[in-house]
């Protein structure tokens, strides 16, 4: 139960910049789901998406001081390249401020997330 009432927040929250954890659902056709003018109001935020096995997920933001990391179902960091799925789960991305100086309050930033077929 718990775990639906997360999914339902996180598929409304898809839709406001300033409100975390996300749902990110893809098009059929189309591979890259962008978000611009995203806000982190706290330290992170997650994104959650379901892939499938065998598909890679690729995470590029605007801003160098946000890390991009895989937490579930394994750690991976996008700064390492993309990850490969290994079987159909939810995948959750982490983007969190990784900066030298003092987070704003706000910080507003662009991400894609690209969820691709390999052939």
């Amino acid at each position: 139960m718990a775990h639906a009432l997360l999914i339902d927040h996180a598929r409304l929250a898809s839709g406001r910049s300033d409100v975390c954890p996300k749902l990110i659902q893809e098009k059929v056709g189309i591979p890259v789901v962008e978000r611009t003018a995203e806000v982190m109001v706290g330290d992170y935020c997650d994104y959650f998406l379901y892939a499938r096995e065998g598909q890679v997920i690729a995470v590029q933001t605007d801003n160098r001081q946000l890390e991009a990391l895989l937490i579930v179902p394994t750690l991976h960091n996008f700064a390492n390249g993309d990850y490969q799925v290994g079987s159909y789960d939810k995948h959750v991305i982490r983007l969190s401020y990784n900066g030298a100086t003092y987070k704003p309050e706000n910080l507003v930033y662009d991400v894609a997330v690209t969820v691709s077929d390999v052939h």
